[in-house]
């Protein structure tokens, strides 16, 4: 069975850090994309970040220079460094998977999510 459980979620103020962590099981991380999302109340979910099998990545624009995606194959982790946080980054933040990565960042075309952990940053 795929699972996937996200922690580090937390409150903030902005211009802090957060490191995000989903521990995967069922699957390896070496096979599958691994992504981040989150949503906001009363927004769509949208895509954060991305992973490849092949470690490469992808980022939102609204992220990329504060957010880094990486993994680590061996523990089957994921991780969300977040820095200069900034208050429209609170949300609700889901780790993801599935086997095909070209659909990025359409949420509907990930197979397999975590329960989220929320990130609040006040200003």
């Amino acid at each position: 069975q795929l699972e996937l459980l996200e922690s580090g979620g937390g409150s903030v103020q902005a211009g802090g850090s957060l490191r995000l962590s989903c521990v995967v099981s069922g699957f390896t991380s070496s096979s599958h994309c691994i992504s981040w999302f989150r949503q906001a109340p009363g927004k769509e979910r949208e895509g954060v970040a991305t992973i490849d099998p092949d470690s490469s990545t992808k980022y939102a624009d609204s992220v990329k220079g504060r957010f880094t995606i990486s993994k680590d194959n061996a523990k089957n982790v994921l991780y969300l460094q977040m820095n200069s946080l900034k208050p429209e980054d609170t949300a609700m933040y889901y780790c993801a998977a599935d086997l095909v990565c070209m659909y990025w960042p359409d949420p509907e075309r990930m197979g397999y999510w975590g329960q989220g952990t929320q990130v609040t940053v006040s200003s």
